[in-house]
């Protein structure tokens, strides 16, 4: 884990070298450091990243504002910095593609942790996934080669972040069950939450805007009230 590239976005020099500062002391070595939206999408057409620290409130473009370009080119974790602590602010922060949301002021230690965190979880969902006895797992509408790790809908490839896919692959391999938040959690990230619940719910809605013909009427993905999510599977469905 401590070979991973990480970039630190954020226009105040005093928390760059602070963030700096305590991961190389957790044996991070490999840090680089831009102060505005425009080096940081020049840095990550350039090279590489595991991860990146990504601060809100930047100048011309904000965090916010950059995450969707960001995420044109990279898959890797985002994790936020911003001093806006509103459940909005946070939701919006998830909405455009982050992974995490630290408000300021933080303990140095905590973002550490949460790194170390988004790593572990960033390289599991990568690992090659084992070959099934089957190929496909037909949903009707959509369907999933868990061997390629590729999601077609109605016979068309859709692009799918790897975090994304695993969530939705873990609701394929197990339909009509009900999963609670913290079950889903545990289940598919492998351990409990550093975070609240927010996270769960943005990426149940980045699989529903792939595979429900109306993301707000869902009919595959449904959650029962009260209890968690389900992903329906009805009996004219089946797998290859």
């Amino acid at each position: 884990m401590n070979d991973a590239s990480i970039l630190l976005v954020d226009d105040e020099q005093a928390i760059l070298h602070l963030l700096e500062t305590v991961l190389r002391k957790e044996g991070f070595q490999y840090i680089d450091k831009v102060t505005s939206s425009e080096e940081a999408l020049i840095a990550c057409e350039q090279k590489g990243y595991d991860l990146i620290v990504l601060d809100v409130t930047l100048p011309a473009m904000s965090g916010i504002e950059a995450c969707p370009f960001i995420r044109r080119l990279t898959d890797a974790p985002i994790l936020f910095l911003s001093a806006r602590t509103t459940d909005f602010d946070k939701l919006t922060g998830f909405a455009v593609g982050g992974d995490d949301y630290v408000t300021k002021p933080f303990n140095p230690m905590e973002i550490v942790a949460r790194i170390k965190s988004l790593l572990r979880r960033s390289q599991k969902s990568t690992m090659p996934l084992p070959t099934p006895s089957y190929g496909i797992l037909n949903f009707g509408r959509f369907q999933i080669n868990e061997a390629a790790a590729e999601l077609y809908v109605e016979g068309v490839p859709v692009p799918c972040p790897s975090l994304v896919f695993s969530l939705l692959l873990f609701f394929c391999k197990n339909p009509n069950r009900i999963f609670s938040k913290s079950e889903l959690y545990e289940r598919v990230w492998g351990e409990h939450s550093l975070r609240d619940d927010n996270t769960i719910m943005v990426h149940i809605h980045r699989i529903r805007e792939r595979i429900e013909p109306d993301p707000a009427q869902p009919e595959y993905l449904v959650n029962v009230r009260g209890l968690g999510y389900k992903l329906v599977k009805k009996e004219y469905m089946h797998e290859y």
